[in-house]
């Protein structure tokens, strides 16, 4: 979708209503293109933390198996890997978006892609029975970020991989470990395994330990900008978008969240004025679907207002949809060290 720029020559995401067709979404099930170049030969484990090798090591054989030529004979069928799922349990940044994306490269076949919240927006896009039709000749399904604090969800879309499951789909999946869960040894394995209920026991569980997240804590954002700095650095990046905070947020809630992405494609950066925390739930997990999309395509970020990590309350931060927002904040802080000045990084 190309920028456009309003009567005053300003381009603004809140002059941009996307439409996106079911098929669109569909065809959009692929990794990020953050992930979009990674392969098992470009994850590099870290030495002192041997899971990591032993999770690539796994994910390889679990791909190679799928490839494997079928066997002849009157009664040859496709080869399917020994297990019918895999599931990467860890921690937060140890790389395992890195691994799933990888698999769905290496896989053979028809295949897609996404993210857990990804696959709730698509049902409420496609309706559940239009996901299953879409999803049930995929080889693979591949799901980001299976996330466990919303049971309604949760239910959804556990009962969306059993009916692909019994279709023959082989899936993938990872969940990230909140910081306050990491010194223990299960991790979140236990709770997705007894969540997934019926689908449990067609999942092979590989744990990824890496540095613990309590120790890095929350990046610091680079300081707000002045308004007149950020309305300078808009009129200075071609391609580039600046709104009001406020004005951004009220437009979000007239657009289905599986419209976040378009809404974005094709922007160089977004420019934001006068910043402020959410004032509610339902805005803060709209805000978090936005930092998805915009950290999937790597745009910068720059802002006036409050620093990015007081996004969100102590209370959000506190409660059930905690990890979505120290995601959210991570992401974003990112984004806004790539908008105020050269590099970007990678993380999984």
């Amino acid at each position: 979708m190309a920028v456009e720029a309003a009567a005053d020559g300003v381009h603004r995401l809140v002059d941009r209503s996307p439409v996106v067709a079911p098929e669109t979404l569909v065809a959009g099930l692929v990794p990020p293109p953050l992930f979009a170049d990674v392969r098992f030969d470009t994850y590099r484990p870290d030495p002192a933390e041997p899971t990591q090798a032993a999770a690539l090591a796994t994910l390889q054989q679990f791909a190679a198996e799928a490839s494997r030529p079928p066997a002849r004979g009157l009664f040859r069928r496709a080869a399917k890997p020994a297990s019918h799922g895999v599931y990467l349990d860890g921690g937060f940044g140890v790389g395992k978006t890195h691994l799933l994306a990888s698999l769905w490269h290496a896989f053979p076949g028809p295949k897609a892609y996404a993210t857990f919240v990804e696959l709730t927006h698509l049902a409420g896009a496609l309706g559940f029975q239009g996901v299953v039709d879409a999803l049930s000749g995929m080889r693979l399904l591949a799901v980001d970020e299976f996330e466990l604090d919303d049971p309604g969800d949760t239910v959804l879309v556990s009962t969306l991989l059993g009916r692909l499951a019994d279709a023959g789909v082989m899936l993938a999946a990872t969940s990230n470990t909140l910081p306050d869960r990491l010194g223990e040894d299960r991790f979140a394995a236990e709770d997705f395994l007894r969540e997934i209920q019926g689908l449990a026991a067609r999942f092979t569980s590989v744990r990824v330990d890496g540095p613990d997240y309590r120790h890095r804590g929350l990046p610091d954002p680079p300081p707000p900008r002045s308004e007149d700095e950020v309305r300078a650095a808009a009129a200075a990046t071609p391609g580039s978008t600046l709104d009001d905070f406020g004005r951004l947020l009220e437009h979000l809630a007239t657009l289905h969240p599986s419209r976040y992405g378009a809404l974005v494609d094709g922007v160089s950066a977004v420019h934001l004025l006068d910043v402020h925390p959410a004032p509610d739930q339902n805005v803060a997990l709209r805000l978090v679907v936005l930092a998805d999309r915009l950290y999937d395509r790597q745009i910068p970020v720059v802002t006036s207002g409050v620093p990015l990590d007081e996004l969100f309350d102590e209370q959000m931060l506190a409660g059930g949809y905690r990890k979505k927002y120290r995601r959210a904040i991570s992401r974003l802080v990112a984004l806004a060290r790539a908008g105020s000045g050269p590099g970007r990084e990678q993380r999984g």
